[in-house]
């Protein structure tokens, strides 16, 4: 009989034990689940731009190079051979290079617009 004891008392302890990992990971479950408060930001990067201007619109602060629409903000930096400049400085055929971001209403802002360095045509040397 105490044998019996033995084994039964030892069985419902190894049950115990055995179950008892279980019951704290269902407990657990929810916290692994991503929280609904906290949304995910996404963060826009620049696309690059380059190629020939099409059209300026330098008071509506406005080009266009090949395809694109692009629109000049208040935070655009704009340079000609690293001085700054304005979009007036600008003309139709001007090779220029930048970065735009797409903005939620569809516009794409310049955040740089730059000026495309022409390198001088060097003369044939004299023999």
């Amino acid at each position: 009989m105490k044998n019996l004891l033995k084994y039964t008392a030892l069985g419902l302890l190894s049950a115990v034990l055995i179950a008892t990992p279980g019951l704290s990971r269902a407990q657990d479950a929810s916290t692994n689940a991503p929280s609904a408060a906290a949304p995910v930001v996404k963060v826009k990067k620049s696309l690059p731009f380059k190629g020939k201007l099409a059209s300026v619109d330098a008071p509506a602060g406005s080009f266009t190079v090949g395809t694109l629409n692009l629109v000049i903000t208040s935070t655009t930096k704009i340079s000609t051979n690293g001085v700054p400049a304005t979009l007036a400085d600008f003309k139709v055929g001007d090779n220029v290079t930048g970065a735009y971001k797409k903005a939620a209403d569809g516009k794409l802002n310049v955040t740089s617009l730059k000026l495309a360095k022409v390198k001088p045509a060097t003369a044939p040397a004299a023999q």
